[in-house]
C-alpha cells in the first residue's frame, strides 16, 4: 500500500508543476524535449557535460534525427547551448543555459511547495 501522505505530495507536485508550466514566461516543451533537456540537465548537474555526439545517442528522444530537431528546437527557445570546444573545434558541447536552469528551480520551488503539505 502507497503511503497516502506520499501519494498526495506527487500529486501536488504534478499539480504546481502543470501550473509552472502554463505561466507566459516558461518555455513550452513537448514531452520529448523535455526528456531531453532533464537529460542534458541531470548529467550537467553530475559534472560531465555532453557532446552533440553523445546527445543524439541518448535514446530518450528517440531516433538520432528527432534528438538533433529537439536539441536544435532547445537551442532556438534559449534553453540550451551548444557550444565549441577548445580542445577540438569538430567537437560541440551542449549545456543548459540559466533560462533552463531557472525552469528546472521553479519546478524544485513546487516539489518544496508540496512536501510542505505532508
Amino acid at each position: 500500500m502507497v503511503k497516502k501522505s506520499a501519494f498526495d505530495a506527487y500529486f501536488r507536485f504534478l499539480n504546481l508543476a502543470q501550473a509552472v508550466q502554463a505561466l507566459p514566461s516558461v518555455p513550452k516543451l513537448d514531452a520529448a524535449e523535455e526528456r531531453l533537456l532533464e537529460a542534458l540537465t541531470a548529467s550537467w548537474h553530475a559534472g560531465h557535460t555532453l557532446t552533440v555526439t553523445e546527445t543524439m545517442a541518448l535514446s530518450v528522444a528517440g531516433a538520432p534525427a528527432t534528438v538533433h530537431r529537439k536539441l536544435t528546437n532547445l537551442r532556438k527557445q534559449g534553453l540550451v547551448s551548444v557550444d565549441e570546444s577548445s580542445d577540438d573545434l569538430r567537437v560541440k558541447t551542449v549545456a543548459p543555459t540559466r533560462k533552463a536552469l531557472e525552469y528546472f528551480e521553479k519546478l524544485a520551488a513546487c516539489l518544496d511547495e508540496a512536501n510542505k503539505k505532508r
